[in-house]
């Protein structure tokens, strides 16, 4: 066991990958860390360790018994809420029933339903950037993360769930505070969580009585009225676990696609021999996709973990009651099965990754996830082939936050050329 090393102090954001390289280093199996908060916690960063303490039921993701190990820990109280998503924040069959629920959301037929809607939206918030001004032969930078990465993801899932095209404004603008305000600013991301909860009640609370109750939740025409039918017959779902379930579907699903596609546009942009590579053979898009997660995913650590028991995990003993959590961005660059795992290659045969974890916790909106990063990639390749950073050494400013893994800006020009029309690519990656 490694003395406890610091994490998620403001130098690690700059070299992440540095530092779990150093953790993994450290040794055989998981390791000791502590963040500023001081926080100890057991850390796995290599990829078979990963996969087994993922699918191992004695790591628990009870929230009661979470709270207890943080509050024995002296770590700082949340407060009311801290816990308010109960599809990550729970284990079976509190789980299994809750995720029944949403699971026929994202079924393969349904995610091709929406590739068309998928597409639309992300033409039109292209269009809306070709509406800034140009001077000469150059536009001025465009931050990419504010024009497309925040926006796409939240207008799908508005299709998704069924908001109304009145109030879709409002949900943007509460996504894009949940991103980019830290701190205590806005009242803290607990506050955030909860005031979004609510704008969620008044939503459902409009909705209900427009929801037939005798048509069964598989049969709704969306998510919304099929959690709002699941919630009244049989008591299926209790009115924080409806809440929940849609502020779980914004703040989870929108996080992390803002940043999957704010990272793998900067990876691109970053390596103009890879980017050329992909232009040249659009074919390779859903492989450089997978590539680009596994290089630098956006969900860097899973939500912690408790053990239930004693647990040794590749020869060290996880005490019971201690905190575990699975490093995503470090097993995805373990060598031992990765070769060169920090170099980017669109090319790569085979990029395995656990960016949307594995086990029973694998992301539902992993299809839908990866049609957004295809789609958006394949527009923005065929409108704009002088793409580029807006500055040639332009710093990355990393979101302040150990679990996720995001931009807060991404300025480009648009330079000659940026402005044809869609044609070459689509999202399967093919002319």
């Amino acid at each position: 066991m490694t003395a406890p090393a610091p994490i998620d102090h403001p130098a690690f954001f700059a070299d992440q990958h540095g530092y779990y390289e150093g953790v993994r280093g450290g040794g055989p199996g998981p390791q000791l860390v502590r963040n500023p908060h001081g926080l100890e916690y057991w850390l796995v960063t290599r990829y078979a360790d990963a996969k087994t303490v993922l699918l191992d039921a004695r790591f628990s993701k009870e929230p009661r018994l979470a709270a207890r190990a943080l509050s024995e820990a002296g770590y700082p109280d949340q407060g009311p809420g801290s816990f308010f998503l109960p599809l990550v924040n729970s284990d079976p069959p509190d789980h299994t029933r809750l995720r029944a629920l949403v699971s026929g959301a994202f079924t393969p037929r349904r995610v091709a339903e929406l590739e068309p809607r998928v597409e639309e939206i992300t033409h039109q918030l292209l269009d809306e950037i070709d509406q800034l001004p140009v001077h000469g032969k150059e536009s001025e930078p465009v931050d990419l993360m504010a024009t497309l990465a925040f926006p796409l993801p939240v207008l799908v899932i508005s299709e998704l769930v069924g908001v109304p095209h009145r109030s879709r404004a409002a949900l943007i603008g509460w996504a894009t505070r949940m991103l980019t305000v830290s701190g205590a600013a806005g009242g803290g991301p607990g506050e955030r969580t909860r005031r979004l909860g609510r704008w969620f009640a008044s939503l459902v609370a409009a909705r209900r009585p427009g929801v037939r109750m005798d048509v069964p939740p598989e049969e709704q025409p969306d998510l919304l009225s099929a959690l709002i039918a699941a919630h009244h017959q049989e008591e299926r779902l209790s009115d924080e676990e409806l809440v929940s379930l849609l502020v779980l579907l914004l703040v989870a699903g929108h996080e992390t696609t803002t940043g999957m596609l704010g990272n793998a546009v900067d990876a691109l942009l970053r390596h103009p021999g890879q980017l050329a590579r992909l232009r040249a053979e659009p074919g390779l898009l859903p492989g450089a996709v997978e590539e680009l997660l596994r290089y630098e995913t956006s969900l860097a650590r899973t939500t912690l973990r408790v053990a239930r028991e004693d647990v040794e995990v590749a020869g060290a003993v996880i005490p019971a009651g201690a905190i575990v959590s699975v490093s995503l961005a470090a097993a995805n660059r373990d060598p031992a099965v990765c070769p060169d795992p920090g170099r980017l290659d669109v090319t790569r045969e085979r990029a395995p990754h656990l960016s949307f974890g594995h086990g029973i916790h694998f992301c539902l909106g992993a299809p839908l996830a990866r049609l957004q990063v295809r789609t958006a990639l394949g527009a923005l390749l065929d409108r704009y082939p002088g793409l580029a950073l807006a500055e040639r050494d332009q710093p990355q400013h990393w979101r302040p936050v150990g679990d996720m893994r995001g931009l807060l800006t991404l300025p480009v020009r648009l330079t000659s050329g940026a402005y044809a029309r869609r044609s070459a690519w689509s999202p399967s990656g093919t002319r």
